[in-house]
C-alpha cells in the first residue's frame, strides 16, 4: 500500500484484513481486473440477500426533497439477488431467488454456464462466504473445468466490483422504493 500511496486506514469504515494470504489474493484479483486472460471472461460474483419489498404507509412517499421520512412500512417479503458483473464491459447476469444457500448458488452457476459462450473460460471473483466453498459447489466446479474461482481476502469484500453494483441498486432503486410485492421488487 505504501509503495502505491494507498491509505485505506483513513476511511472510517475500513476493516483491516487478517488473511495470511492477503497480498497474494489482492494481486490475483487486481491482476484479473487489469489483465484478464485471453479467451476468458472475468465475472465479479456475489449475492445481495434479504432485500425487502417495503410499502410505505404514508401517502406521498417515497420521500421527496425537503419532506420528512417515515419509519412505518408494510413488509411484503424479501428476495436475494445473485449477480455476476462482467468486469470488462459492465454487463450483469442476474437472478433473484428466495434464499442464498449453496443450492441457489449452483443454480446461478448453471445460468452463468448457459449465458457465457462455451469457448470461453470463466473466472469468478467471489468472497469467502461458505456458500461459495460448499462441497457440492466444489463438485459442480470439478465437473465444469472452464470455471475458475478466485477469492477476495477475508474482510476485503470491497475488492469485489459487484459490491459497487449492489450499492448503485440500493441507492438508485430500492432504498426509497415502494414495492407492493416481492415480484414488484424483483422487477425493479
Amino acid at each position: 500500500w505504501k509503495a502505491h500511496g494507498l491509505k485505506p486506514h483513513l476511511v472510517d469504515t475500513f476493516k483491516l484484513s487478517n488473511d495470511p494470504r492477503f497480498a497474494e489474493k489482492v494481486e490475483d484479483v487486481v491482476g484479473l481486473y487489469l489483465n484478464p486472460p485471453e479467451r476468458a471472461i472475468v465475472l465479479s460474483v456475489d449475492e445481495k440477500s434479504q432485500i425487502q419489498a417495503l410499502d410505505r404507509t404514508q401517502p406521498g412517499l417515497p420521500m421527496k426533497k425537503g419532506r420528512a421520512g417515515t419509519h412505518d412500512y408494510k413488509r411484503h417479503g424479501t428476495t436475494t439477488l445473485f449477480a455476476a458483473l462482467d468486469v470488462l464491459d459492465g454487463r450483469v447476469i442476474g437472478q433473484c431467488m428466495d434464499k442464498h444457500r449453496h443450492q441457489e448458488f449452483i443454480r446461478f452457476l448453471n445460468k452463468i454456464n448457459r449465458q457465457v459462450l462455451p469457448n470461453l473460460d470463466v473466472h469468478l471473483i467471489a468472497d469467502n462466504y461458505a456458500t461459495h466453498k460448499h462441497p457440492k459447489v466444489k463438485a459442480w466446479l470439478a465437473r465444469h473445468p472452464r470455471f475458475h474461482m478466485h477469492f477476495t481476502p477475508t474482510s476485503a469484500s470491497w475488492l469485489n466490483l459487484v459490491e459497487r453494483f449492489f450499492g448503485e441498486i440500493t441507492r438508485k432503486r430500492t432504498r426509497r422504493g415502494v414495492f407492493h410485492s416481492v415480484v414488484d421488487l424483483q422487477r425493479a
